[in-house]
């Protein structure tokens, strides 16, 4: 692993009610746009489905992370999550994460010791653990010609 800290670069463009593209260095780029529930077409990615989609992703990896290091055999790991949005006082936002996760391991394999790296995964996942990280904007208008 590179020193910390980390940084992460994602821009994002829209013409009118277009999708949004999502760009980074590096990858292809992603469309998104709004989910059903918030009039969106419902056929590319979302910002909501993306973070449902971060976090059981950030599981798995931190999950293999684990098992490596505390060697570990498994043969796979089969993640879903669900996200719950409602609304607090003013604020919609994501009140819970159920995170169900499926792991096959070979014959002979401690189930203590796969059960413990599953919850050291969900204890450690960066994404799980940045939910409520500062946000900050710095925002500029132009006026066009």
């Amino acid at each position: 692993m590179q020193d910390l800290p980390h940084i992460y670069r994602v821009a994002a463009s829209a013409e009118g009610a277009a999708n949004v593209v999502l760009s980074a260095d590096g990858l292809p780029d992603l469309e998104s746009a709004g989910p059903p529930e918030f009039g969106g077409p419902g056929d590319v990615w979302s910002p909501e489905t993306l973070l449902v989609a971060a976090l059981v992703d950030c599981f798995i990896l931190s999950f293999r992370a684990i098992a490596r290091t505390a060697k570990l055999d498994w043969l796979t790991l089969e993640c879903e999550a669900e996200g719950t949005l409602d609304k607090i006082e003013k604020f919609t936002q994501f009140t819970s994460f159920t995170v169900r996760a499926k792991l096959t391991v070979p014959q002979g394999t401690p189930e203590k010791k796969a059960n413990t790296i599953l919850e050291k995964a969900e204890k450690y996942c960066l994404i799980t653990n940045s939910m409520k990280a500062d946000s900050h904007l710095e925002a500029e208008v132009i006026v066009a010609d």
